[in-house]
């Protein structure tokens, strides 16, 4: 087994697994976090790359989230985030989709 895929794993599979953490973090404002696979393997690449292993793994997916959790209170109708390589590796911003519109229980136009 490579590094990098021990890595994915103990990102996704234990039952406190760092990703598990996050959805967790996110589903309180009621929103779904995914990581595609790509993403998942350039955290474990930018982990090996700063030598830091699994323990540089929580400051490299607190990185890449913070902005996220500060912004998710204020967005409306957030359903889900979704993490994709670019993101982890600084390029884009994580993709938001929203809820629609008639989806909103209660809503008054």
């Amino acid at each position: 087994m490579s590094t990098r895929t021990a890595l994915k794993k103990i990102l996704t599979e234990p039952k406190n697994a760092l990703v598990k953490q996050y959805q967790r973090l996110f589903e309180m404002e009621n929103v779904e976090l995914t990581f595609q696979d790509e993403a998942l393997t350039s955290v474990a690449r930018k982990a090996i790359e700063r030598h830091t292993g699994a323990r540089g793994l929580r400051s490299i997916m607190e990185g890449i989230l913070l902005d996220t959790m500060f912004d998710l209170p204020g967005l409306e109708g957030v359903e889900q985030v979704v993490i994709g390589p670019e993101v982890v590796e600084g390029k884009a911003r994580p993709l938001y989709i929203y809820a629609e519109r008639s989806e909103k229980s209660g809503a008054s136009a």
